[in-house]
């Protein structure tokens, strides 16, 4: 396992996404294995629409539960240090192409749970902090192949 494949989530996070695997890999994969049973016996399944319409439900909840059980395999939870290193879980303030912004760095999961923009670590911008300390200058290349400029002030553990 590599550093960016672990997942850093609060233990509120982490709850949340463990109640939705339970309900998907449970009470809500036998419901949809119940409407797939009960379309499978209105007859041809070629035209049978509620039937098709299941089995595609049926695929996006597998590949959702996949999604989670990988997510919820490689997870931090907690805060990280307080050492003035930008990772997953911090609260970063910097200047980015001229502009200050504060955001937290860390998966879509937490989005749900602050005010603040989420950044991915695996992001361009996220990448290019990721390991870097306060005071520190750094630079990615935006998708329109533009050099933005970054300079971190600050860094610290996300509260919640």
């Amino acid at each position: 396992m590599t550093e960016s494949t672990v997942t850093w989530l609060t233990q509120e996070a982490h709850d949340r996404l463990q109640a939705e695997l339970e309900h998907l890999s449970g009470p809500a994969r036998a419901e949809i294995a119940e409407r797939i049973a009960a379309a499978r016996d209105e007859g041809d399944l070629k035209e049978n629409g509620g039937y098709h319409a299941a089995r595609e439900e049926q695929a996006k909840n597998e590949a959702r539960i996949r999604e989670l059980t990988e997510k919820l395999r490689h997870v931090q939870i907690g805060t990280p240090a307080d050492d003035g290193v930008v990772e997953a879980g911090m609260v970063v303030t910097a200047v980015v192409a001229g502009d200050e912004m504060t955001f937290l760095l860390g998966s879509r999961e937490i989005a749900g749970t602050t005010d603040l923009d989420v950044y991915s670590p695996t992001s361009p911008l996220g990448a290019a902090i990721d390991g870097h300390r306060i005071g520190e200058k750094v630079a990615y290349t935006a998708p329109n192949g533009r050099e933005i400029p970054v300079e971190i002030l600050k860094a610290t553990p996300f509260a919640g």
